[in-house]
């Protein structure tokens, strides 16, 4: 008895030895990642004389919103930043309902050619679409798509679709058959068994989907920049890029700017972070 005790004793000291370093290291690992961003956050509060002379982790003399001032002049904020909400929102919507809708379909039907349809999708995670530049602008030039709200939503769309469907087909597996066939014994007909009881079901692969799909949207340079040449369509990281020259470069503008542009996308982690882990771990395990 008083050998098993001892060794329960030794496993478990094992243990918050092992726990001890692991936190340890995670928080030299959180700390590495979040000290950019404390560099970033600080700056843009200094004057360009700060910048230069400072130290990188020292706090302002003062509190300078100039900075903020100026970026939300030059950048036209109110535009580039409407711009940027309206693509990556009408995009991330469309994408969550017809990757669901899809991933449904194909994890429910059993004929050959679902299945083909489903592996047509998961090639297109293979190729980035920065490779496909080419061609998507010679098909948004022909179709008149290109310099517009329209065709710029449609490619993110596009692009985003391989991933949503695979992410959402690796999760349906843990929605159960027989609440649909239930819902259909009831009389429901397949919309409102679709929209009633599986996708409330799927909210943490639509939140995973949602958060992931809405920063790379979000930050896009080179779909916007490819796409889009009129000043009135253009999107806030698209018009930093103006605040970069050979000549002369506008740090600290620049530095309020992005604090500007991260801000969105971290409320919107936060506000879904718990569907977000949710639909990762469970995918990951199911799928």
């Amino acid at each position: 008895m008083a050998k098993h005790h001892k060794e329960e004793l030794e496993v478990k000291q094992k243990y918050t030895f092992g726990t001890f370093i692991t936190q340890i290291l995670m928080t030299i690992a959180a700390a590495i990642v979040f000290a950019p961003v404390l560099i970033v956050f600080n700056y843009s509060f200094k004057t360009k004389k700060e910048l230069y002379l400072s130290n990188p982790l020292s706090l302002p003399k003062s509190l300078y919103f100039g900075n903020y001032i100026t970026a939300y002049k030059k950048l036209n904020l109110l535009t580039t930043f409407g711009n940027t909400l309206l693509y990556t929102a009408v995009s991330v919507i469309i994408l969550a309902l017809l990757c669901g809708s899809a991933a449904w379909a194909i994890a429910r039907c059993k004929r050959k050619i679902i299945k083909f349809i489903y592996v047509y999708f998961l090639l297109g995670i293979l190729i980035p679409y920065q490779a496909l530049f080419l061609p998507i602008y010679v098909i948004g030039y022909k179709t008149g798509l290109t310099n517009t709200r329209i065709g710029l939503i449609l490619m993110y769309i596009a692009t985003g679709m391989s991933f949503g469907v695979f992410l959402m087909t690796s999760f349906m597996s843990t929605v159960p058959v027989e609440l649909e066939e239930a819902a259909m014994i009831d009389g429901c007909s397949i919309y409102r068994t679709y929209f009633s009881i599986v996708m409330p079901l799927l909210k943490p692969a639509i939140a995973t989907l949602v958060i992931m799909q809405s920063f790379q949207i979000w930050n896009d340079f080179l779909m916007a920049n490819l796409y889009l040449s009129n000043k009135n369509l253009k999107t806030l990281t698209v018009a930093m890029q103006a605040l970069f020259s050979q000549q002369t470069s506008d740090y600290t503008t620049a530095l309020a700017a992005i604090v500007i542009s991260v801000l969105p996308v971290a409320i919107l982690f936060m506000s879904l972070q718990k569907y977000f882990v949710k639909g990762m771990t469970v995918g990951a395990l199911k799928g």
